[in-house]
């Protein structure tokens, strides 16, 4: 949450002239309603059921597609991920995921606000981030340009 995965992957796709794939918009949209509604009503374990399927529906296009953080949870997404395309960890330190999820609106994670749960949540994480990753990226001072340019120029080294 706020590494810039949202800002950057229009970014990239539009520089390699695909499609950019939100999988939470997938999500929301298989579902007829927002991230909060499918967690209102069925919950963190709804939600990753059908991020599973938005995976699975996502993989294998020609697209860049921006996963949302728990899709590491997956080990069956992240076999997906990493047997169809390049993945890319976009990280940045907890300070400056804080600055930019603000209160942590439209985040039902952080619906208590984002405090000490943000830094948790990535500390958790974190193992999971490196061993999907084909690379990381360091965010923290990079405009989603210069962020988006790194990612081109590594999408054309792996190529």
């Amino acid at each position: 949450m706020g590494a810039g995965k949202s800002a950057v992957g229009p970014v990239v796709a539009g520089r390699l002239g695909v499609p950019f794939v939100d999988l939470d918009e997938l999500v929301a949209a298989g579902a007829g309603g927002s991230i909060d509604a499918v967690f209102a009503a069925e919950g963190e374990a709804g939600f990753r059921r059908r991020e599973r399927e938005a995976v699975a529906q996502a993989a294998g296009r020609a697209a860049v597609v921006a996963c949302g953080g728990g899709v590491v949870l997956s080990p069956e997404s992240v076999a997906r991920m990493r047997g169809s395309g390049l993945v890319v960890w976009l990280d940045a330190p907890p300070e400056v995921l804080r600055e930019r999820v603000g209160k942590g609106e439209g985040r039902p994670l952080l619906a208590d606000g984002p405090g000490g749960r943000l830094e948790e949540i990535l500390e958790a994480r974190r193992p999971a981030y490196s061993a999907a990753a084909h690379y990381r990226v360091a965010t923290a001072g990079l405009t989603p340009e210069e962020v988006a340019e790194e990612v081109v120029r590594l999408w054309k080294r792996s190529g």
